[in-house]
């Protein structure tokens, strides 16, 4: 229990939170309240005393402190009088100095609880925790083999990697017989850096390997991460890994992206992602106003930077609707290659041209 309250606080630091029911409605459906001029003035105010002490650069925090305070001096915010609205403005704003998609102002109809800093979180929280992570199956949408024994997982999210070990190690057990393997992060917002290495040290040997490192302004530290000695359920070995991405794919399944891809254990195919690379914090602002304030950095061992602004590139850039099947052909011919089976080197290779016809209908009806 007590690596779980530690990583609750962690998650919270990090995570991009799974998105709730309710933010799923249209705005105008959203339940809203007015916001006074007052209010306005100690939400920039507050908000701007933050992001000078947090936000990982702070000339840059400088600069949109400059920016919003000159916007409410000019009245600029008068004609926002509309919580949800002001909170969206006032990110947009932020976007413009920063271009920082991490950087989130939030308002909140229900009241935003006070936090107690170096308290831990209470057994409430941690029950509420868990059972949401339970209820996205820790991140894991799907797992299947697909034709030509090719491994599928459709990863949304990466959690807390001590509650959700069991279930990581289920679904590489489930994949591990398969001759090549799939990762679909289309749909991936971002998580815990822990459970990228986790799953990570299932696609290396025992050896640990650097896969990203995290700098923090506050503290002036740097927090590694690295692939694990020993895991709970079967490694992968050295066969073909694949990964889909999206334009939104972001945060913590853009790591995963740029690991593999930098440590050429995986071809990426799809979009290139929405480039977010600065992780963070909740900062409660009062009853009902919060942002999401970054205050540090990626830092790739090989590369030495990060995907911030520009997102991951794709090894091979096609549409995120013809990711996978591009993916899967890509599969099976691999596979064919080095099957001495001569029946099934034949039956793969139509599996792939069959797929590759399929690819090119629904190009067809994509350009009717």
């Amino acid at each position: 229990m007590k690596k779980i309250v530690l990583f609750f606080a962690l998650f919270q630091i990090i995570a991009l939170l799974p998105i709730s029911s309710s933010a799923q409605l249209p705005n105008n459906q959203l339940p809203d309240m007015p916001v006074d001029t007052a209010t306005k003035t100690q939400i920039i105010n507050d908000l701007t005393k933050e992001l000078n002490d947090s936000y990982i650069f702070g000339d840059v925090a400088k600069n949109m402190e400059l920016k919003v305070k000159q916007n409410l001096q000019n009245k600029a915010y008068d004609s926002f009088t509309s919580s949800r609205e002001f909170a969206q403005i006032l990110t947009e704003d932020l976007w413009a100095v920063s271009r920082d998609k991490h950087l989130n102002v939030n308002f909140s109809y229900g009241k935003i609880p006070v936090s107690q800093a170096g308290k831990a979180p209470s057994k409430e929280q941690i029950e509420n925790k868990l059972r949401s992570m339970r209820q996205v199956n820790y991140g894991f949408e799907k797992i299947e083999r697909l034709q030509g024994n090719v491994g599928y997982i459709d990863l949304r999210g990466f959690t807390d990697p001590e509650a959700g070990l069991e279930t990581v190690a289920a679904a590489m057990n489930f994949v591990n017989n398969t001759d090549a393997l799939i990762f679909d992060l289309r749909q991936n917002g971002g998580g815990s850096p822990e459970m990228v290495a986790l799953i990570c040290s299932y696609l290396f040997g025992e050896k640990p390997v650097h896969l990203n490192s995290l700098y923090r302004r506050k503290g002036d530290r740097t927090e590694e991460y690295w692939t694990k000695a020993s895991v709970a359920g079967k490694r992968y070995g050295d066969k073909d890994i694949y990964v889909l991405t999206s334009n939104k794919t972001f945060s913590a399944g853009e790591e995963f992206s740029y690991n593999l891809k930098n440590l050429k254990r995986a071809t990426i195919i799809g979009e290139t992602t929405g480039g977010g690379a600065h992780p963070g914090r909740m900062f409660r602002i009062n009853d009902h106003f919060s942002a999401f304030v970054p205050d540090g950095r990626a830092i790739n061992p090989i590369t030495k930077t990060n995907w911030e602004g520009t997102g991951v590139e794709p090894d091979v850039k096609v549409p995120k609707e013809f990711a996978l099947k591009t993916a899967h052909a890509s599969a099976l011919n691999k596979i064919a290659e080095k099957t001495p089976d001569e029946p099934r080197k034949k039956g793969l290779r139509n599996l792939a041209a069959k797929t590759q016809s399929e690819i090119e209908e629904m190009r067809k009806k994509l350009n009717q």
